[in-house]
């Protein structure tokens, strides 16, 4: 699952070694008690969007973040964003790794970067670890954990972290919308039937919102280390899209990824999650186990959870569109457009629905 060097020995992801001996003595520079040892990188293969290293030099040990190689769009994988971001977060929500560095001198790697804590745990993503046996209740805990800890951040004071800067909250859903629905005619591959309706239906759906707290914006359990004992999360990670909008985008998000067993396979195929094993809660009692420790009004959650299908959908279709065009050589991208139909016909039949949920 990585791909180990030492420095002087080889390259992780076209970085080679006289790169990685650049970073060793950046940080030695800027962050105090490193040893003067060599590197030991890991890097961290589950992602598909920022790369990022796991790093040790001798006892020391943290995780480096940079954006992919080739082409960016503009404003996207903002790496002193993030990192301020996480900085004024830290100190508010325990569960945000320690940013240690921002480096933003494009002569240490060709991009900038930045290098944080080293947080340790489980992470849960398609399938139960291999080794580990979880039990009804532990899933049902796992799921505690992760609706009450979004609760958690959807209360952190945004002034008192000065976090106001990240965000534009005044007609913000209107702007994602609109935006999502652009993306997706800028890197359409194929014809999609439903898309042209679901895209009228968000357009004409658009609900006000009434409050703007820091949101993640990809809140998901595979975005979060889970301690060993399942009791705690340690860490909540991949920051670079969060901002100042409304809370029931947040929840919406994570419904769309939160699948639970009763949906059809074709959609637990499209977005795969650990959470359709039967054991982990369904997306109702998450909403109202949210609802009851944030006291919000979520009666129109219908919007915002088929939106979160819609965008997942063109999520995925950007990589397959990168894919295609060969700016991006990830083989797993290249079926991605399977998935896309798929999510965008279960967005239109969740629209369909009139206001009910389908929780």
């Amino acid at each position: 699952m990585s791909n180990e060097l030492e420095v002087n020995t080889t390259s992780v992801n076209g970085m080679d070694d006289l790169t990685w001996e650049s970073v060793r003595n950046y940080l030695q520079k800027h962050i105090e008690g490193m040893p003067n040892q060599p590197l030991t990188i890991n890097q961290f293969q589950a992602g598909t969007s920022n790369l990022t290293y796991h790093i040790q030099c001798g006892d020391w040990e943290g995780v480096m973040r940079r954006p992919p190689s080739g082409p960016l769009p503009p404003k996207a994988h903002d790496m002193g964003r993030e990192s301020k971001i996480m900085s004024r977060l830290y100190p508010f929500f325990s569960y945000v790794p320690e940013p240690y560095v921002y480096c933003e001198d494009s002569s240490i790697i060709g991009v900038p970067f930045y290098v944080m804590e080293r947080k340790n745990g489980l992470v849960l993503d398609k399938e139960f670890p291999e080794g580990v046996t979880f039990s009804e209740n532990d899933c049902r805990q796992v799921s505690y954990l992760v609706v009450d800890t979004l609760a958690e951040l959807h209360s952190v004071d945004v002034n008192k972290a000065r976090l106001e800067e990240f965000g534009h909250p005044q007609g913000f859903l209107k702007r994602q919308v609109h935006g999502w629905i652009k993306r997706y005619q800028l890197c359409k591959t194929e014809e999609i039937s439903v898309f042209d309706a679901l895209s009228k239906w968000l357009a004409e759906n658009i609900p006000s919102s009434s409050e703007a707290v820091l949101i993640h914006n990809d809140y998901k359990l595979n975005n979060m280390l889970i301690s060993y004992d399942l009791q705690k999360v340690e860490a909540v990670v991949d920051w670079e899209l969060a901002t100042i909008a409304d809370p029931l985008f947040d929840l919406g998000t994570t419904l769309g990824y939160w699948n639970q067993h009763d949906d059809p396979e074709i959609v637990k195929q499209g977005i795969p999650s650990i959470t359709s094993h039967s054991s982990f809660i369904s997306r109702r009692e998450f909403v109202e186990r949210y609802a009851s420790k944030t006291k919000r009004d979520v009666s129109n959650l219908h919007f915002y959870l088929t939106f979160s299908y819609f965008r997942a959908a063109i999520a995925l279709q950007q990589m397959h569109y990168r894919w295609k065009i060969g700016t991006a050589k990830d083989e797993r991208f290249a079926t991605f457009n399977h998935s896309v139909k798929v999510l965008m016909e279960h967005a239109h039949e969740h629209s369909l629905n009139k206001g009910e949920f389908r929780l």
